[in-house]
């Protein structure tokens, strides 16, 4: 992936340089393009739009803030060379176990997952740890068990969770063996 430096200028005034993948920039001008298009088209609509944007941006924002400010601070106060001991690729059973129980019972939109996992990986943990974290973290849901035995049953949740929390282990283990061969 290609990255681009783009200048921009801090609040002081002074430039800084804010590395862009060309990705973020085709999506970036893509979304300005189609949005002119959109209101030639039908400004009321376009306009309608970007107001019912605004309010899911503005409803996910503060909880998106505040939980990356809170896992920030942990990853402040808690050493890499803990993180790496009780998440690293030598952590064995613990780390799975670790991360497998804090995804489960963890309630995280999915989209603030990946910097959390690119923060762990950056302070030792292990890729498959992290895959077992985000996996366990996306698909088994401990908090969320009452309103599934509500919908569907208890024999239908507590099974689809525990073969979730399997899948993920699995998944986990097979990310760590696919990466080292890999890397």
């Amino acid at each position: 992936m290609h990255r681009q430096r783009v200048p921009l200028l801090s609040t002081a005034g002074e430039k800084i340089g804010v590395t862009l993948s060309s990705n973020a920039i085709i999506f970036i001008s893509l979304s300005v393009i189609l949005s002119a298009v959109s209101f030639a088209i039908d400004r009321k609509k376009t306009l309608m739009g970007f107001k019912r944007g605004w309010k899911m941006f503005r409803n996910v924002l503060f909880p998106f803030l505040g939980i990356l400010i809170l896992v920030s601070v942990l990853l402040y106060f808690i050493p890499p060379d803990v993180i790496s001991k009780y998440l690293g690729a030598n952590s064995g059973v613990l780390g799975f176990a670790i991360a497998a129980l804090v995804g489960s019972v963890t309630l995280i939109p999915g989209f603030i997952s990946y910097p959390i996992a690119a923060g762990l990986i950056q302070h030792g943990a292990s890729y498959a740890i992290v895959a077992t974290f985000m996996t366990t973290l996306m698909m088994v849901g401990v908090v969320t068990l009452p309103l599934e035995i509500r919908y569907f049953g208890k024999t239908v949740a507590i099974t689809r969770n525990v073969l979730n929390f399997v899948a993920a282990v699995i998944i986990g283990l097979v990310v760590g063996l696919v990466l080292s061969w890999v890397l």
